[in-house]
């Protein structure tokens, strides 16, 4: 199955992708933020397939700025169900591929930090597969 991407949609999907490692880090200021961006960042960069190539364009237009995390998740949450509604309405492979990119990049970010993740980042995380999950 052939998958077209406008512009938006595609900086739809740079938003959740990105936006999900940026709320890891933004809820872990205390900790290693630097770490959490930085692991997240690489496992989003060695996603493959469509979601590899939108993901790996470095086009502008991405805002993930926010004053506190709770503004940083107004944009972001509603991005990563928007993303795999969008997906799965034109291609179930490709929205499985996203999800478990982003997954991977969560699981990665998290583990900055020796052995189980912090309360807040495993809260954050659930927030975010939550919102994967509600497309």
């Amino acid at each position: 199955m052939s998958i077209t991407l406008t512009e938006q949609d595609q900086l739809t999907l740079r938003t959740a992708a990105y936006g999900a490692v940026t709320l890891l880090a933004a809820a872990d200021a205390a900790g290693k933020p630097h770490r959490i961006a930085t692991n997240g960042s690489i496992a989003l960069y060695s996603a493959t397939g469509l979601v590899g190539h939108v993901l790996a364009d470095k086009s502008t237009g991405v805002n993930l700025n926010g004053k506190s995390v709770a503004a940083i998740a107004d944009h972001v949450l509603p991005a990563l169900t928007a993303a795999m509604s969008l997906l799965k309405e034109q291609d179930p492979v490709e929205a499985d591929n996203f999800r478990s990119t982003v997954i991977v990049a969560v699981e990665a970010a998290a583990r900055t930090h020796q052995g189980e993740p912090s309360p807040t980042l495993a809260d954050m995380t659930r927030k975010i597969t939550e919102a994967l999950d509600a497309a």
